[in-house]
């Protein structure tokens, strides 16, 4: 007969094995989450790179058949004033390059217009006219503010207090367009991709957590890269300044 201490022992040692058992499931399960989190946060990045590039396929197909780069904003629209430009960039793709229908509103915040891994603070007050948030932005300015000296962005190549406008930029004042960056992640809610947004962005969204630390971005002659963003939005070397602007040219003077 077993002895009443070999039987508490017994016991003890089941004991022990159950909780090592536990343990190792909830590292096991600990590791999977984390694999599977990684595999989400990868398949996301994936589908923005996609959406960056339909975007920017978009925009090809729009100069390809114009010969210019689309309005920012079109002030002259209602006047029929570079009509194939439509009110805005967003529309101009959208309906004359991406097949979507008019009738649907509002297509900023679907499809392809929609960063997956994009999460915007509920606590801000959404920043733009419009009453939505964008995923996605243009290089309308360069390095420029509204309203200060001549656009060396793509957006147009006068500017406003409200943006650049009419006359819109050739395709041939792309100096460098393998170096020109065109549309790609927009942080601060806004539908535009530019240097002074970085300021206030990371109260309007996941910045940093978005693509780990990088920015899905299309240049004007096709190609994506993931830049990080230090160098995207705070480098001040000649290589990162230049990327902005349409004459491949620092312009220090507009920091």
């Amino acid at each position: 007969m077993q002895s009443p201490n070999r039987s508490r022992g017994g016991c003890a040692f089941t004991l022990v094995d159950l909780l090592v058992v536990i343990a190792i499931v909830g590292l096991l399960a600990a590791l999977l989450l984390t694999a599977v989190a990684g595999a989400k946060s990868r398949a996301q990045q994936i589908q923005c790179v996609s959406n960056v590039r339909q975007l920017g396929v978009a925009l090809r197909g729009f100069v390809e058949a114009n010969g210019v780069y689309p309005l920012f904003v079109n002030v002259d629209v209602v006047k029929g004033g570079y009509s194939e430009h439509y009110r805005t960039w967003e529309e101009a793709l959208s309906y004359e390059e991406l097949g979507i229908s008019k009738s649907v509103v509002p297509f900023f915040t679907n499809g392809v217009w929609n960063c997956p891994s994009a999460r915007w603070n509920p606590n801000q007050v959404r920043v733009n006219s419009m009453g939505t948030w964008f995923a996605y932005g243009y290089n309308f300015l360069g390095l420029n503010s509204p309203g200060k000296n001549e656009a060396t962005g793509l957006g147009g190549r006068t500017t406003t207090p409200n943006g650049p406008v009419a006359p819109p930029v050739a395709e041939s004042e792309i100096v460098d367009p393998s170096e020109m960056i065109a549309i790609g992640d927009a942080f601060d809610g806004n539908d535009v991709l530019q240097r002074a947004s970085w300021r206030d962005a990371q109260k309007f969204s996941n910045v940093s957590g978005r693509h780990h630390g990088r920015a899905n971005v299309f240049f004007c002659d096709g190609h994506v890269e993931s830049p990080a963003l230090a160098f995207l939005f705070t480098d001040t070397n000649d290589a990162a300044l230049e990327r902005w602007n349409r004459d491949h040219l620092p312009h220090r003077e507009k920091l």
